[in-house]
């Protein structure tokens, strides 16, 4: 059985005069870019140095859209209502889409970042904002959520293509959720940790909660974080490892092409 999966990372964080993250050297190996639009992190002049960067290297270009909330990098939970996060999630798909046209490319994808992220995968009703925004923007987008979670259930039913996420270095619980980042052990920092439960996601299509549950899960798509001290490093390791034990990593429109 061949595998085959995508491998993307958050970027395009930097705004004004602060800079985050190594984009540039992390484009060098993945194959999707989830680029910030301005509410939790970037700004017009780096969003556009981004899908530039990203159209370089034959990266696909994905919007990245997040609460309104600078301050707190959108990691900080909000009361929102649904037709709030419609309006914002077709804001920002419609602000990296002027600027990917602009630089002669297309968008790829949409994934929600952040706290909107782990809100839409556990929550309908703004599970279903997102994926009515992203279809009625374009309904030939993809759509990044949390394996097997609301997100991806809400994006199929409207018609969308799906791609179920995957984290190489966030630890799980047993209801297939992410561990909260306020928690000591919710991020794993040892390579070697990360690489055998990508591969096993992957290749078993099951990863082991903190408790111990073994949880069933589908990983069209791994994420890797790019803000970390050793991010560049990480993210250089991974492509290498996949590929000696049989995993290929392409875009996720060819993934998804060779389920069908």
């Amino acid at each position: 059985m061949a595998f085959v999966v995508d491998l993307n990372c958050d970027m395009g964080e930097s705004f004004g005069a602060y800079v985050m993250g190594n984009d540039e050297a992390i484009l060098e190996t993945i194959t999707s870019a989830n680029i910030a639009c301005g509410f939790h992190a970037g700004d017009p002049t780096t969003m556009r140095r981004t899908v530039r960067l990203a159209l370089e290297k034959n990266v696909g270009i994905g919007v990245h859209p997040g609460l309104p909330d600078l301050a707190g990098f959108g990691r900080r939970e909000m009361a929102i209502s649904a037709e709030e996060v419609f309006d914002l999630v077709v804001y920002q798909i419609g602000a990296l889409a002027g600027v990917a046209k602009a630089e002669g490319g297309r968008l790829q994808h949409v994934k929600p970042h952040g706290a909107l992220y782990n809100m839409a995968a556990v929550n309908h009703e703004l599970s279903e904002a997102i994926a009515e925004a992203v279809y009625k923007v374009d309904p030939v987008l993809i759509l990044f959520g949390l394996a097997g979670s609301e997100l991806v259930k809400a994006g199929e039913r409207i018609g969308l293509k799906v791609a179920h996420e995957v984290f190489a270095d966030w630890t799980y619980q047993a209801d297939g959720t992410l561990t909260s980042r306020k928690k000591p052990n919710a991020l794993i920092t040892d390579y070697e940790v990360a690489i055998r439960q990508i591969i096993r996601m992957v290749k078993e299509g099951k990863v082991t909660a903190t408790d111990g549950t073994e949880v069933a899960i589908q990983a069209d798509t791994i994420c890797i974080h790019g803000d970390g001290k050793t991010a560049v490093e990480f993210a250089r390791v991974i492509p290498g490892a996949l590929e000696r034990e049989g995993v290929r990593v392409r875009k996720i429109g060819d993934v998804l092409a060779g389920r069908c």
